[in-house]
């Protein structure tokens, strides 16, 4: 029988707050503030640099009319099912439990970490005692204020799934993936399946494309749907950033955003509906020739890759027994390797922001404090290199190009924001992230923000008045570690606006 855990104490109390800021009357639902229609739309692993009037004419033209976050935060680790579950609950990966593309679960697999597709998900699901999220999502607050949220995605089924992954009352529709399983034979006799002729992506960001016109851009639509692309992800990491495949990509996904312009104005619907930009992360070119569980094995802090001596998921390092000597010893080892940047660690006192181990960050500096969360997480070294197609950032990992470091050109994003509850053309300075997305929905429908939430209601974008933000602080955390062979020095960059700290970028000297 499975035991109540925290987090489903924090839905009490937040089921409690909904009680007491909607009333007694248990057969009223919330009288919302706005009942105009949100839709969310994530290009992934969209840089900034890509929005040109040539590349995406249709997001370049909207972008001239939004409100802009010019300093908005992808969510680090900057891979795709970390923010996902960022995004869908508000809350950073040491609060929902999701810290990689692959994650560490022993009771799946107790010698090595597992994926993160639908089907990876729910052996998961089957084997722990607790929530796949440690946190509230917005579907769920949507349900309980008797609304639901949609999910179109022409990407992996975990990042589908975990958008909404307990559907609440809602859907998630997927080429891979229909839920609920209730609604998969209407939706497969309405649009059939996505087509095999031709370009395979091409095909799936039509198919969602057509899916999202259908049942989430009309009058009955769900208060909130939100649609993913799957590119310039997908090709960038193939054949590189500004490659010609990427291009093209950039600029189908970009036409297929066209289509819901213009089919939110031919239906009138243009004064009915906000639209949110974002991204899941940037994106940086591989130069790196260095596997860590290669390196690992090679200094002999791992027997062999099937091991359960040192268990790796991405960049997340968990060492047998928390074995404090070893721990140490493989962390020494990194900061003496140039492709190694960040290295992080637990905290040495409880909120400290230092790692217990010399010359780290702690796992709370970076918002990942969790009970899931390795002993060591390593990103990748990085510098300004330009590629050849004249697109600076590269890092040390290895591959085409790709994401999930610490780098200004993985974590620098754009917000944007248009509709009846925006304010026109108000750019914000301030810092954002993809945590602040679902609080500020629920601003402007007037929804409580659960507690676990760590984001924040993006108000000076908001027609509505809100509380003030205040000033934005830059701080700089410095922690470096002298060796026989020299300094490590690691410097985290953060935004600090009140209570709340965006994890800027980070970056590596050796000397």
């Amino acid at each position: 029988m499975k035991t109540r855990s925290a987090t489903s104490i924090q839905v009490l109390i937040f089921c409690f707050l909904m009680f007491r800021a909607f009333g007694q009357n248990n057969t009223a639902t919330p009288a919302l503030v706005s009942k105009n229609k949100t839709l969310i739309v994530f290009f992934d692993g969209l840089r900034p640099d890509y929005i040109t009037s040539g590349q995406m004419p249709n997001l370049f033209a909207f972008r001239q009319k939004a409100s802009v976050g010019k300093h908005h935060h992808s969510v680090f680790p900057t891979v795709t099912r970390v923010n996902s579950a960022s995004y869908a609950t508000g809350s950073y990966p040491g609060t929902h439990g999701i810290l990689g593309n692959a994650v560490y679960f022993p009771e799946v697999n107790k010698n090595k970490s597992v994926g993160t597709s639908y089907n990876d998900l729910t052996k998961v699901i089957g084997a722990i005692s607790e929530p796949l999220l440690s946190a509230v999502t917005l579907g769920e607050v949507l349900q309980a204020a008797g609304e639901r949220m949609m999910v179109f995605s022409s990407g992996t089924t975990g990042q589908a799934f975990l958008q909404n992954y307990k559907v609440s009352g809602g859907a998630v529709i997927n080429p891979g993936l229909i839920l609920p399983d209730s609604i998969k034979a209407k939706v497969l006799a309405d649009l059939g399946e996505a087509s095999k002729e031709g370009s395979e992506d091409q095909n799936r960001h039509k198919w969602v494309t057509d899916a999202l016109l259908k049942y989430s851009v009309n009058s009955k639509a769900p208060l909130v749907s939100a649609i993913w692309f799957s590119d310039p992800d997908g090709a960038a990491h193939e054949h590189g950033i500004g490659s010609d495949e990427a291009v093209s990509a950039i600029k189908f996904v970009d036409a297929q955003f066209g289509r819901i312009l213009e089919a939110i104005e031919s239906r009138g619907l243009r004064e009915q509906y906000n639209i949110i930009i974002s991204t899941d992360h940037g994106f940086v070119t591989h130069n790196g020739n260095q596997e860590l569980s290669d390196f690992l094995i090679k200094e002999g802090f791992k027997k062999d890759k099937e091991s359960e001596d040192v268990i790796l998921a991405e960049g997340s390092i968990y060492v047998k027994d928390h074995d404090q000597e070893m721990i140490e010893k493989i962390v020494t080892a990194l900061h003496k390797q140039a492709w190694v940047g960040a290295v992080f660690t637990k905290a040495r006192s409880k909120g400290s922001l230092k790692g217990w181990v010399e010359g780290t960050f702690s796992f709370d500096a970076a918002h990942l404090n969790h009970k899931r969360a390795g002993d060591i997480l390593v990103a990748p070294n990085w510098n300004d290199d330009k590629n050849t197609k004249d697109f600076a950032g590269t890092d040390f990992s290895t591959g085409v190009a790709g994401h999930g470091g610490s780098s200004p050109y993985e974590i620098h994003i754009e917000l944007m924001a248009a509709g009846p509850d925006f304010k026109k053309l108000t750019d914000t300075d301030l810092p954002t992230s993809n945590v602040d997305i679902a609080p500020t929905i629920l601003g402007i429908y007037g929804l409580p923000v659960p507690p676990q939430m760590d984001g924040r209601i993006i108000h000076e974008i908001l027609k509505k008045p809100g509380d003030s933000v205040g000033k934005m602080v830059q701080e700089t955390l410095v922690s470096e570690v002298t060796y026989p062979w020299g300094i490590y020095k690691l410097t985290l960059y953060m935004s600090v606006l009140g209570k709340y700290r965006y994890f800027t970028f980070s970056k590596t000297e050796r000397r």
